[in-house]
């Protein structure tokens, strides 16, 4: 169900001028100036030497994440699970065996915050596994007080919302249950009032027990379906706002960002009363499509409608999840190409999310496993993931690709991420600041602006495979002379912006960025 955008304004237009970020003005919130870094525990670092990632060894390498400059961590299912990538969870009050214990997940959470690292962790809501002591339950017996958790049909349904079959056979009795991921994920029932309280529940568990500081919802636009609406429903829009005042309730300044594949007419329905965020995916495309074609076109427009709509805190860009090949991959194995995506990315508005391993270009492509293979951290035997064996074979380009290597090579890609993550988090002009566009006169320049109250940045990015020579127009700007500050590091020389407002010409080189802090002479 698509409403029409001026419904998502007029709700955004009645919250107050600090609530909306008007002006690009300073969010109230935590997140406002954090880079968080997706993290699947089974792959990123094992302690024990049985080939399968643990929070103990996750805890062991949060100082690699606060050297890379993230102050909050996104958790992939941690619950007991079935399956190796835990989002059919047959038990939402345990930790998955193979990841350690309750205990272990304490120490951890003691470790981060004395890191300053937030902690949000993947919660399912919209399914449970088929092994879930309540669906076994429904499943057997028509009389259980859980058959009405799940939605079951005499007649087998028509599809799911993308056209895949939905219904499964129940193995019992001649009858269907509804799970639109596979039959192994059956769907939860919204409808039902103990389905409800027992998300809450959960939360609270999670939240006043685990100490985590927030969420991300897994598929929350399937969560209620009505009638022939499947996805983005009157009734999910409902529950959100009901799940988020519960959350507030619980934990005020609890963290969620929602996960929502859909355009920015759809996703703005979101707003402005439902969960804190929810992920870009359309600007993530948008971005790569950009650096892949060598042209800007209309890449700013999507964050400027945003912009203007929400909070950058209350949106969350991205550019590879565990969901999607890898940058690099995706890009046919450009790495130049990758680091000018991470350059837009972190100097762009939102609250960027980094995929463990995307800042050292890690390749992956589909199956799932494969994009979600062991995080490379040294040259050696098992990348220094394990002492074991690993859980998935690893990537044949880990001799090059890896944390060791590239920790002391000034240009790798993982020094950009740090430089630029660190550069983000200092500059009130880059996370909570205001984008203007700038006019380049070249569609394989990209330029804009980032202002915030007394600090100005510059970002130009060459996407062409050539040099350039541009002279782009800065009309926001008073004419002058300006010093600058280059923000990754080496020589910045000052500009100038003439009566007609257009900069000095800047010259380029072949794909390539300029980060610049500006001020006034």
């Amino acid at each position: 169900m698509t409403r029409h955008l001026s419904l998502a304004f007029a709700a955004l237009a009645m919250l107050p001028p600090a609530a909306r970020g008007q002006g690009g003005g300073a969010a109230r919130h935590w997140s406002d100036r954090d880079v968080c870094y997706e993290v699947f525990v089974r792959s990123f670092a094992d302690a024990n030497g049985d080939g399968v990632g643990d929070l103990r060894g996750l805890t062991a390498r949060l100082g690699y994440i606060d050297s890379l400059g993230a102050t909050c961590i996104w958790l992939m299912p941690i619950a007991e699970s079935p399956s190796y990538h835990g989002y059919d969870v047959s038990d939402y009050y345990k930790i998955q065996p193979a990841y350690g214990t309750a205990d272990d997940f304490h120490a951890l959470m003691r470790a981060a915050h004395r890191r300053r690292i937030k902690v949000i962790v993947d919660m399912v809501l919209n399914h449970s596994s088929s092994q879930h002591p309540y669906f076994q339950a429904a499943l057997r017996d028509t009389a259980s007080p859980y058959r009405s958790w799940y939605i079951f049909s005499p007649t087998e349904g028509g599809k799911g919302p993308w056209g895949a079959p939905a219904w499964h056979k129940n193995p019992y009795r001649d009858e269907y249950y509804y799970g639109i991921f596979s039959a192994e994920m059956p769907d939860l029932n919204y409808d039902t009032p103990a389905v409800r309280a027992e998300g809450e529940r959960i939360a609270d568990y999670w939240l006043k027990d685990m100490g985590v500081d927030g969420f991300r919802l897994d598929a929350v636009q399937y969560l209620v379906e009505q009638g022939s609406c499947l996805m983005d429903c009157p009734g999910t829009h409902a529950y959100l706002r009901e799940y988020a005042a519960h959350i507030a309730k619980t934990a005020p300044g609890a963290y969620t960002v929602g996960e929502v594949w859909d355009p920015l007419d759809t996703l703005l329905t979101y707003y402005p009363d439902q969960l804190t965020s929810y992920f870009t995916f359309t600007l993530s495309n948008d971005l790569l499509s950009a650096v892949h074609r060598g042209t800007g076109g209309d890449l700013l427009q999507g964050y400027l409608r945003l912009q203007q709509a929400v909070p950058g805190h209350r949106w969350a860009p991205l550019l590879r999840n565990h969901d999607d090949s890898r940058t690099v991959t995706m890009l046919g194995g450009d790495v130049g190409g990758a680091r000018l995506a991470a350059t837009l990315l972190l100097t762009l508005p939102g609250l960027p999310f980094v995929y463990y391993g995307e800042e050292i270009g890690m390749t992956g492509d589909k199956p799932d496993p494969r994009i979600r293979t062991p995080m490379q951290w040294t040259p050696g035997p098992a990348a220094g993931f394990t002492t074991g064996t690993p859980w998935e074979t690893l990537q044949p380009d880990t001799a090059a690709v890896n944390v060791a290597v590239e920790d002391t090579a000034p240009g790798s890609m993982l020094n950009l991420y740090r430089r630029l993550i660190h550069a983000r988090r200092a500059s009130a002009a880059l996370t909570a600041g205001r984008l203007t566009p700038l006019a380049s006169g070249d569609s394989g320049v990209v330029a804009y602006l980032r202002r915030a109250t007394g600090q100005t940045v510059l970002v130009v990015v060459n996407l062409a495979a050539t040099g350039k020579t541009v002279t782009i127009g800065a009309a926001t700007l008073p004419a002058g002379h300006y010093a600058s500050r280059n923000l990754l590091g080496g020589r910045a020389g000052g500009l100038t912006i003439a009566s007609d407002h257009r900069l000095s010409p800047l010259t380029l080189d072949p794909r390539s960025a300029l980060v610049v802090e500006l001020t006034r002479k």
